[in-house]
């Protein structure tokens, strides 16, 4: 069989890392509001992927994430968390958001007939691993803090617009990432995110005072990018068969992975990437910000 691989651009012959069984990850949903027919295409096609590679003879380990905490509205790493965003307007905890969303999640799967992955893994339930990642990536300095978190520094990683063909030189205020002055770098990203001292957080946690470059202490959570290279490490290993997620990933996500996966195992994360466009309705995108979607 053949997939067309984000990472070479071309359409090429799969070959796993081991004859006997493919490494799937695939980027789950953010549990902040009900997934939309574009969200669900997405994960038709991926079953269909499964189901294809069952049928060549394949056993597949596939990990499917949930992102239940630290993906904030904007690719900048600011703004407000998307689940503490829902919770407020909900009056209910980010807590209650992300179990009541996570459940219709897997109830809207059975409801597809969709496979069940081989893990369903929640970014909460991997606290420590990506802890741990930030500290591996300190280790090797690949990181600096600053007011609102410990952040990733792409201009040493040498290969960082190289997946997703970027000019990092027009990621200026207005583009792709807003700009952050205090950053080192405009597309550098934010790997663990210090809660604000005036707002008490429902998902926060003690960072560990040899991660803080002050002896003050601080609460913080996960970068919404860290949580999928830390599960990946912990459930699948150093680098993956296939890896796959929406178009939007590319540029900023699936960019970042790749910088920090490999920045801290020095081996390619994925061998093949596959990434499926947008579904839309009258010429526009089908998305939860628009208000646009259907369930």
């Amino acid at each position: 069989m053949k997939l067309h691989n984000t990472a070479t651009n071309v359409k090429e012959d799969f070959s796993p890392i081991n004859s006997n069984e493919v490494l799937v990850y695939t980027c789950g949903p953010t549990v902040y509001d009900s997934l939309h027919i574009g969200n669900w295409s997405a994960y038709i096609y991926w079953d269909i992927l499964i189901r294809t590679l069952e049928k060549n003879g394949y056993k597949v380990k596939r990990v499917l994430n949930i992102t239940d905490v630290g993906h904030l509205v904007s690719d900048n790493d600011t703004g407000e968390d998307k689940l503490q965003k829902s919770a407020e307007q909900q009056g209910k905890t980010a807590w209650d958001i992300a179990s009541h969303y996570t459940e219709e999640f897997l109830n809207d799967m059975r409801l597809l007939g969709l496979k069940d992955p081989s893990l369903i893994a929640k970014a909460t339930d991997y606290i420590e691993d990506q802890i741990q990642l930030v500290r591996i990536l300190k280790e090797k300095g690949f990181t600096y803090q600053i007011e609102d978190g410990i952040y990733f520094d792409t201009s040493k990683f040498a290969d960082y617009s190289k997946f997703a063909r970027l000019h990092l030189e027009s990621q200026l205020s207005g583009t792709r990432i807003q700009e952050n002055t205090s950053k080192k770098n405009p597309s550098d990203f934010a790997l663990w995110k210090f809660s604000p001292e005036n707002e008490k957080r429902d998902m926060q946690w003690d960072t560990p005072m040899d991660l803080l470059e002050t002896e003050q202490p601080k609460k913080g959570f996960p970068g919404w990018h860290l949580e999928c290279s830390a599960i990946i490490l912990k459930t699948l290993g150093e680098t993956i068969d296939i890896h796959t997620g929406g178009i939007d990933h590319i540029p900023v996500h699936h960019s970042n992975e790749i910088a920090q996966s490999q920045s801290a195992t020095g081996k390619p994360l994925s061998r093949y990437w596959l990434h499926n466009n947008h579904l839309k309705i009258d010429g526009t995108k089908i998305s939860k910000s628009l208000g646009n979607g259907i369930t």
